[in-house]
């Protein structure tokens, strides 16, 4: 009991003071909470106790539902073609350098599918620090593309470590295409029935609510897809994603809505995730030989993938531009995380790449996120605009 008093009060007293911190540093926020909670993790303040991963993972889930609701499906549908297929070319390439540095250093299979992952939840706190600019907006867009490429191989790699090639696999594939199927159906019913009667829509979320029902059906909403993800055995990260898409999409009248999810979700929820991911590493690893030079590797090859491959934008964004987006998906924290883990407990990699690989995501959320800022306020002092 008193072990737990402790961890509250230091999880309390990390959400309180981070933002002072990352303030007189002058470094972003997440990885101040991801700092914190490492040393207080290592000095002992913070413990492995089951109501502390719940939270953390809730707030993951939290975090990408937020992401989801940067994305109005309907607008992303309408997105012109010649920069779909842009978007195609940039996951291709990211693809192709995976699978080439994979078989050239002789890796394993599985770093085909960890290297070229994204991930929409750091994007959604850089949208919170930067606004809605040109090349965030792109980065979501097309972040969200390739987040649903990566949900859908890390749920059938999931698949095929834990059961293998064969029934188990075909099975996840037929749930996963089957509940797409259902998804596809559902949004266009949805459309075609807020077309016909879109007083529907304000009736259930009102102009006016004294009564928070657009919290209600947003958060009952997140619950019945997470809890169908968790009936199915699939990605739970997916639902969340797909959860939080049905608000823009659906109750464009409710424009102050995200804003409002997001902020409970940034001053409660996600610092608690993201604290935890601090604490779930060992500081001794550390002195592990050859583990920071290879974290460091994994770090630069998966940034340096990203912004060449960026360079498809260029002429949509400039050369700036091009290379914050290519740099807002060289942090796919949560997703690189869990598939390290489970690829770890399936002895698919040996302990040295999985230290490597979380502590690369951390190289990552750490340099990538100060690295933005910096070349933002380069931008702001010489008054650079996107092509």
């Amino acid at each position: 009991m008193h072990e737990n008093v402790i961890l509250i009060v230091t999880i309390s007293l990390i959400i309180i003071f981070s933002p002072f911190f990352a303030k007189l540093l002058k470094i972003p926020l997440t990885p101040v909470e991801i700092i914190f909670g490492a040393i207080f993790g290592y000095a002992g303040f913070l413990h492995e106790e089951h109501l502390f991963d719940l939270v953390a993972e809730f707030g993951f889930l939290y975090l990408i539902f937020i992401a989801g609701t940067e994305i109005n499906l309907k607008n992303t549908l309408k997105t012109p073609r010649e920069l779909v297929n842009k978007i195609v070319i940039y996951l291709v390439i990211l693809y192709a350098f995976s699978i080439a540095l994979s078989l050239y250093l002789d890796l394993g299979k599985i770093f085909m599918v960890l290297m070229p992952l994204i991930s929409v939840g750091l994007i959604a706190t850089l949208s919170k620090e930067y606004g809605k600019t040109p090349w965030l907006s792109l980065s979501m867009t097309a972040g969200a593309i390739g987040e649903i490429v990566s949900i859908g191989f890390l749920t059938l790699t999931s698949a095929a470590l834990q059961s293998g090639i064969g029934e188990g696999l075909i099975k996840t594939v037929l749930a996963l295409i089957l509940f797409l199927l259902f998804m596809f159906l559902l949004f266009r019913a949805m459309e075609l029935l807020f077309w016909w009667f879109p007083e529907v829509s304000t009736s259930l979320m009102p102009h006016n609510d004294n009564k928070e029902q657009d919290i209600r059906l947003s958060m009952g909403i997140f619950f019945i897809l997470v809890g169908a993800m968790l009936y199915l055995d699939l990605e739970l990260a997916f639902g969340a994603f797909l959860a939080g898409m049905f608000i823009p999409t659906f109750f464009e009248h409710k424009h102050e809505l995200p804003e409002k999810l997001a902020s409970f979700g940034f001053g409660f929820l996600v610092p608690i995730f993201f604290i935890h991911i601090g604490s779930s590493f060992n500081l001794e690893m550390l002195f592990m030989e050859g583990l920071i030079t290879k974290a460091l590797f994994i770090t630069l090859a998966m940034t340096l993938m990203r912004v060449v491959a960026s360079l498809v934008f260029i002429k949509d964004l400039g050369f700036i531009d091009s290379i914050l987006m290519g740099l807002s998906h060289s942090m796919p924290l949560t997703l690189l995380i869990a598939m390290a883990t489970l690829a770890y407990n399936a002895n698919s990699i040996d302990e040295l790449h999985y230290y490597a690989l979380i502590l690369a995501s951390l190289f990552q959320a750490i340099a990538i996120m100060i690295i933005i800022k910096l070349i933002n306020n380069y931008k702001i002092k010489k008054g650079i605009e996107p092509a």
